[in-house]
């Protein structure tokens, strides 16, 4: 694969300056060219400096980060403690969780599971006490559990049982530990809901790149949890989407780019990043008809409920 080249990231002078400051609450931070989630998509000349810089440019001043997998943990750690506004959400994600539990199947995806070093130096047990205590062992800078879940996209039954029974220790960790709940939620919205419900859910948990229908957001409101809204909301066909969102109660509403991917219209097909949140934060407010300022203050508040800061 070939480096991108500056010319590959949309203009940051064709992105409008928010009125008001906000988070991107769920980001993937370039680590290196080889090593973290959406490293190869954020590979380049743009680095974690140079993307956080675009984003406060624009008004995005704080940013959680996920390192979902065990080589992503130190890197992202010492990104947040060298860049302003920088958090990390720390986790297994649902299809590390699969790999780590020595389970190859291939799933509705078509894809054959990829088995790294990482992967076989760790059993599923193993991979979940290292979250903890690096969780325990950096309270100002792990600001969230996530992303955890389940994606019934990547693996089949076997893979399955992994996912949930790793999600349910993560569910049991943001639960002892106090810290908000991400959910990756990948055609599994009925299994996540079926898990959460079982165990208890933190008081605080969010659906991150949320992309449920009616019923679902009509379940997160009951329950109190939160729908953080992505790119895909700008897509012209995610009418369902859009009436999801639209039927959400304001105050469970949060914003997150999920960078480098899922970039919003009209950046489909190149490497997004956190400076593209006013992009997705102004079709959002379009779409509850409010202006910008009401809405940057809208997130802004709901961010501080469920992050703190």
């Amino acid at each position: 694969m070939s480096k991108r080249k500056p010319s590959d990231w949309p203009a940051l002078e064709n992105i409008a300056r928010l009125p008001q400051a906000v988070m991107d609450n769920h980001t993937h931070l370039p680590i290196s060219p080889t090593e973290g989630p959406g490293a190869a998509a954020a590979s380049g000349p743009l680095s974690a400096a140079q993307l956080v810089e675009r984003a406060q440019a624009v008004g995005v001043d704080r940013m959680i980060t996920s390192a979902c997998e065990l080589p992503a943990f130190a890197p992202s750690l010492e990104l947040a403690r060298q860049l302003p506004g920088v958090k990390v959400a720390l986790a297994i994600h649902p299809n590390e969780a699969v790999l780590h539990a020595g389970v190859s199947e291939v799933g509705p995806d078509g894809l054959q599971p990829r088995f790294e070093a990482h992967h076989g130096a760790y059993d599923l047990d193993a991979a979940l006490a290292q979250v903890e205590q690096t969780c325990r062992e950096n309270p100002e800078t792990v600001v969230a559990v996530g992303e955890t879940g389940m994606d019934l996209f990547r693996t089949g039954p076997r893979g399955s049982v992994a996912q949930r029974e790793s999600f349910r220790a993560h569910i049991a960790l943001a639960k002892e530990l106090g810290l908000p709940l991400q959910i990756h939620d990948r055609q599994a919205h009925r299994e996540c809901i079926e898990v959460l419900l079982a165990d208890g859910a933190p008081e605080r948990t969010v659906f991150h790149c949320f992309s449920g229908d009616e019923a679902m957001a009509q379940v997160c409101a009951e329950h109190g949890w939160y729908a953080s809204v992505s790119g895909p909301v700008t897509y012209k066909s995610n009418r369902e989407l859009r009436a999801a969102i639209a039927a959400m109660p304001q105050q469970l509403l949060l914003i997150e780019t999920d960078a480098p991917y899922l970039p919003p219209t009209p950046y489909r097909g190149m490497p997004n990043g956190s400076y593209l949140l006013p992009v997705t934060l102004t079709a959002l407010a379009q779409l509850r008809q409010l202006s910008l300022e009401q809405m940057c203050q809208l997130v802004n508040r709901n961010s501080r409920e469920v992050y703190g800061f």
